[in-house]
C-alpha cells in the first residue's frame, strides 16, 4: 500500500500563471483542482507579482499539496521578456518553498514529453492528453492544463529524483 503524495504543478507568467494539483497513489494520478491566476492588469509589476504570491499561498493553504513542481523558463528571444517571466517564476517557486515544500523544476520539453510522448508538442496535445490521463479535470485553460501537466510530469519523475538525492 502507497501513501498519497499531493503535487502542485505551475506555469508560471507575468500575466497569468497556472496551478493544478494532482494526487499520486502509485502508479494512480488523481486529478484535485486546477486554475489560473491573472493578476490585475493596471497594476504595477511588484503588485502583480504579490498577486500571484498571494493566490498560490492561498492555493497551497487550501489544497495543501506536499511537493510542488514548476516549469523552467524557456530561451526568450526578447530581454525584457525573458526577464518578466523569470520574476514570476521566482515567486511561483518561492510560495511553495515557504511551505517547505519539495519544488522541482522541469524544462518544457520534458513535461512535454512526459505527458504527450513528444518534447515539441504545441498546446492542444497537451491539453488533450491531460484530458485523456485526468479525465476528472475535464477541459482546463490552457495555462491550468500546462501546470497539470508540470505536476504529471512530476509525479512520473518523482522516484527517480529521490534515488538520485539519496546517493
Amino acid at each position: 500500500m502507497s501513501a498519497v503524495i499531493r503535487i502542485l504543478g505551475i506555469d508560471p507568467g507575468s500575466s497569468a500563471t497556472g496551478w493544478g494539483v494532482v494526487d499520486r497513489d502509485g502508479a494512480r494520478l488523481s486529478f484535485v483542482g486546477a486554475g489560473v491566476v491573472r493578476p490585475p492588469r493596471n497594476t504595477n509589476r511588484a503588485a502583480r507579482l504579490v498577486f500571484i504570491f498571494e493566490a498560490l499561498r492561498s492555493v497551497i493553504a487550501d489544497l495543501r499539496p506536499v511537493e510542488a513542481a514548476v516549469e523552467e523558463t524557456f530561451v526568450n528571444a526578447n530581454p525584457r521578456d525573458a526577464l518578466v517571466l523569470g520574476q514570476a517564476r521566482g515567486v511561483a517557486m518561492l510560495a511553495p518553498a515557504l511551505s517547505h515544500m519539495l519544488v522541482a523544476e522541469y524544462a518544457a520539453n520534458t513535461v512535454k514529453k512526459s505527458v504527450v510522448g513528444r518534447g515539441h508538442a504545441d498546446k492542444t496535445q497537451v491539453q488533450s492528453m491531460v484530458r485523456v490521463l485526468l479525465p476528472a479535470a475535464g477541459v482546463q485553460k490552457a495555462d491550468a492544463a500546462d501546470a497539470l501537466a508540470v505536476a504529471i510530469c512530476h509525479a512520473h519523475h518523482m522516484d527517480m529524483r529521490r534515488l538520485e538525492a539519496a546517493g
